[in-house]
């Protein structure tokens, strides 16, 4: 194979196209590798967490909610965005956990990091996997609706393998959370 070439581009200058409530646009004029130059258009978002909450019968606490981008209600992970780039994301987990379902965790297993959207977001998404459930009330944000369910483990990963739960976070979560599990049987 030829010599690895250096792949990083650097920032020349950097515009705020938008500043939202969530998402602030950037359009930042870059120097390539081979020393072209190009525009790389991306969103800073401020980071978030989702949980896979597993009863001790093998069941996925989930929630169903509207998502307006699709018009349609998703099958998800209890998920949601971090208050702000410093706060720990297992502690937002935490949170979304007992807000969304009414559920706290006796323990908690970091699955890793996940990127949605690598080409145009920095968001950074924790994943966790949270046992030793037990329940109170649940605490939704103002202008956030769900439907709770419990659904067997292994009844999500056939969905997430015929096409039934399109949302990526969910996807991976549930996936990391089985082979971690199933890994942990065997062990």
């Amino acid at each position: 194979m030829d010599e690895k070439m250096d792949l990083t581009e650097q920032k020349i200058a950097s515009h705020e196209v938008f500043s939202g409530v969530l998402l602030h646009v950037f359009s930042d004029d870059i120097r390539l590798p081979d020393g072209g130059a190009a525009v790389r258009e991306y969103i800073r978002h401020p980071g978030a967490a989702c949980v896979v909450p597993v009863t001790e019968d093998g069941d996925v606490i989930m929630v169903r909610q509207f998502r307006y981008p699709f018009g349609r209600v998703l099958l998800e992970v209890p998920a949601g965005k971090l208050d702000s780039a410093s706060e720990d994301p297992k502690d937002a987990a935490l949170r979304e956990l007992r807000e969304e379902t009414g559920a706290a965790a006796a323990e908690v297993i970091d699955l890793g990091t996940y990127y949605p959207t690598c080409a145009y977001s920095d968001e950074v998404i924790g994943m966790y996997l949270a046992s030793g459930l037990t329940f109170g009330d649940t605490h939704p944000d103002a202008d956030e609706f769900l439907n709770v369910e419990k659904i067997p483990l292994e009844t999500l990963i056939g969905m997430v393998m015929a096409g039934e739960i399109p949302d990526g976070k969910t996807q991976t979560a549930l996936l990391k959370a089985y082979y971690y599990l199933k890994n942990a049987e065997n062990a």
